[in-house]
């Protein structure tokens, strides 16, 4: 979901409406250390999920997401106003990566590992 602003108050509900249809798959969550997660708590309690901060300064804490970020720089260079990103566009990328397959992931696609999907019966169906 597209938030206006960072607020704690907004990210909270942009996180809530994407991962509580999910619930049951997450577990844990990692976000740097902004002030837009000072609702970390309730966010961690309405999912029931664990929620941790890297140390400042550590981005190798957070290894997936600093990969994660280079790809999305992909579509969304440095400098890119992201005001003028619909949600279309945001859709359009998140599919776009969630369906790439990687070599950590068996070259798997992340959707397929997160709903546990095996192509090979997906694909014969």
């Amino acid at each position: 979901s597209k938030v206006r602003t960072k607020g704690a108050d907004e990210v909270e509900e942009a996180v809530l409406g994407l991962l509580e249809p999910l619930t049951e798959h997450v577990h844990m969550l990692t976000s740097d250390n902004g002030k837009e997660f000072a609702r970390h708590q309730s966010i961690a309690q309405a999912l029931n999920a664990d929620f941790y901060f890297p140390h400042p300064h550590a981005s190798w804490e957070r290894g997936f997401d600093e990969n994660t970020n280079g790809l999305i720089r992909e579509y969304f260079p440095k400098g890119y106003d992201f005001t003028s990103i619909t949600h279309q566009d945001f859709q359009t990328v998140m599919d776009k990566l969630n369906n790439r397959s990687g070599k950590c992931l068996g070259m798997n696609t992340p959707n397929e590992v997160f709903f546990n999907i095996n192509p090979i019966v997906a694909l014969g169906s």
